[in-house]
């Protein structure tokens, strides 16, 4: 390939302005200056180019030369990824540490997944197969939870004309040849992918698995499917990262991919502290064993933070294609636009609303819409479930961001300031998130929980729905002078709030609740306000209704009753069924 030299004629911070490059492409990653720093042309005008730097650009100087290197921003896709803590565009922190103490040293290069380690290679194809993209030509046990199938790159097939034993292999060692046509193909453990541009997929997959979660007011009252998209916006504190962080320990997801753009450095501390510390409930091994991290807070260069969304979507869908779900966190994409609004400012574009570039609903649709299940090149079934939390400033959900991820995700998860502030975690505020996957995993949910799930849902969020409006009333002239049936229904939201929406993430039995634990919940709830109900019919007055031992036991069911054992609920209903029923004895003598 020709050795392409442009020349620096303009500094803005991370944005270089270079001449001599008519022969370069856009969106090429090219070596900028004496210390080779990593860039990216996002703009090109006859020999005159634009250069996003993605790492700290001081001391660089006019004249300097610009080198091509004949290739998009890609990413070595193989083994050593899991497990791995990576800046924004793929180079491992912990190696980075090891070479500059503290801080990202500028001109590291392109240093990525280890290249000496070996890795026991059980090759799984022989000498006459026919192999298409997609196909599997080996295997390694990365962890041990996670099988890394090696896989033949989009675009190559052929027939296996070379092929070495199984053994102990490091990624560059190429394992497999295959002939196509006069081509030569050679395969090594990795694969490299451009990461601007979607994986191939066979075909989408409709909807019909629900990502379960253990957070009750996700899995029965705002359910997410696999391979579906989620916002959580919330201001300063709502609990956006611990709601992640939950979604990440419990999620019934293969693959984690925790991608940290933009947030502050000591929430990141918390997540890369913690997560080598979790116990994973599938293996009773390390939570670390089926993550990804991905740190680029908010001190570390802004258009790496632009970058790491892709970088963490990429190897998302990676991993898909061996047949794994995958569940992405990004926290948060407020940061990321604000890097794109950055970034539009120093190319003196004309700015939208609030300063954004004005292409930043298609950069916000480009992300969620590489989720999906689907069926992948090689018939396995993968999903990617992207869940992205917004920062609104002040909490105010009409900023460009939230309002434009609003219209690209199927599911709004809104945290409440209020709620955040009167201590009730998970601050998810239920009379304004939805999920728009309830009727495609309707039928999942009375296949694998009860036939009467989806009913009973829809019960307890109307009994939520009328005492807000009910609220409004008792805020006005109080709570006196609403009839015992209406006063009923606030008795019925509390244990709803308190006993059900409530979920300790810090409890050994709360932070996790299987969906069997879940639906008995519901139906205690329902029991107690059907026969509180009948009684307030015959005239039975609420004072008597409110009957404290019953409404103590079940506000503290969730911790009281084991996950593993549910026997205790019976003992709940049988002692609502009999308070109610001597009541309404009573009350009928």
């Amino acid at each position: 390939m020709e050795n392409l030299v442009g020349t620096i004629v303009g500094i803005n911070g991370p944005v270089i302005k270079g001449k001599n490059m008519a022969k370069f492409k856009m969106r090429e990653m090219v070596m900028v200056g004496a210390k080779k720093l990593i860039g990216e042309i996002i703009a090109l005008e006859k020999d005159l180019a634009t250069i996003q730097v993605y790492e700290e650009s001081s001391g660089l100087k006019v004249g300097e030369d610009i080198f091509s290197t004949g290739m998009p921003l890609s990413l070595k896709l193989g083994p050593g990824i899991i497990g791995n803590i990576f800046d924004g565009i793929e180079r491992p922190l912990n190696k980075i540490n090891e070479i500059s103490y503290g801080f990202i040293k500028e001109g590291i290069g392109l240093i990525s997944i280890d290249e000496k380690k070996e890795w026991f290679v059980n090759i799984t194809c022989k000498e006459g197969d026919i192999l298409q993209e997609g196909d599997v030509y080996g295997e390694i046990q990365e962890t041990n939870i996670i099988n890394h199938r090696l896989m033949v790159p989009p675009g190559i097939k052929g027939r296996v004309i070379k092929v070495k034993q199984s053994g102990l292999y490091n990624i560059e060692e190429k394992v497999v040849t295959l002939k196509d046509g006069e081509r030569e193909h050679e395969l090594s453990l990795y694969q490299i992918w451009p990461v601007r541009t979607p994986r191939p997929i066979k075909k989408r997959k409709i909807l019909s698995k629900p990502l379960v979660t253990g957070q009750r007011i996700l899995d029965v009252f705002f359910p997410i499917a696999k391979g579906g998209t989620v916002a959580i916006p919330g201001g300063f504190g709502t609990g956006k990262t611990m709601t992640q962080h939950q979604l990440a320990k419990w999620s019934d997801a293969d693959i984690i991919v925790y991608i940290g753009c933009g947030e502050r450095g000591n929430e990141m501390t918390e997540v890369l502290e913690e997560f080598p510390k979790l116990i994973d409930p599938k293996t009773n091994t390390s939570l670390m064993n089926r993550t990804v991290l991905i740190a680029n807070t908010s001190d570390m260069p802004v258009a790496a933070r632009e970058a790491s969304i892709y970088t963490g979507i990429t190897i998302a869908e990676y991993f898909r294609d061996m047949g794994y779900d995958v569940a992405i966190m990004a926290d948060s994409t407020s940061r990321w636009a604000e890097a794109l609004r950055e970034i539009s400012g120093r190319l003196e574009e004309m700015p939208a609303e609030e300063g954004y570039p004005a292409y930043l609903p298609s950069r916000i649709a480009e992300f969620y819409e590489r989720a999906g299940y689907v069926e992948n090149l090689n018939s396995t079934e993968g999903s990617v479930t992207v869940i992205g939390a917004v920062s609104p400033a002040g909490a105010d959900f009409s900023e460009p961001v939230t309002q434009n991820t609003k219209r690209f995700v199927s599911a709004f998860l809104g945290l409440d300031k209020k709620l955040a502030y009167a201590r009730h975690y998970p601050a998810i505020n239920w009379l304004s998130s939805y999920s728009g996957y309830t009727q495609m995993l309707k039928e999942w949910y009375e296949e694998n929980v009860s036939l009467d799930i989806m009913d009973l849902r829809s019960k307890m969020l109307k009994i939520l729905f009328e005492e807000n409006k009910l609220q409004e009333i008792v805020k006005l002239v109080g709570e006196d002078v609403l009839p015992d049936d209406q006063r009923l229904i606030l008795e019925a939201a509390k244990i709803l709030k308190v006993g059900f929406l409530q979920q300790n993430a810090y409890h050994d039995i709360d932070t996790y609740v299987p969906l069997e634990k879940q639906y008995k919940m519901l139906k205690t709830i329902e029991l107690f306000y059907d026969k509180a109900y009948e009684c307030v019919k015959m005239g039975v007055p609420i004072s008597k209704i409110r009957q404290g031992e019953i409404f103590g036991e079940m506000i503290k069911m969730k911790y009281n009753i084991s996950n593993d054992d549910l026997s205790g609920f019976k003992n709940i209903e049988e002692k609502i069924s009999s308070y109610y029923e001597e009541l309404m004895k009573k009350y009928r003598q």
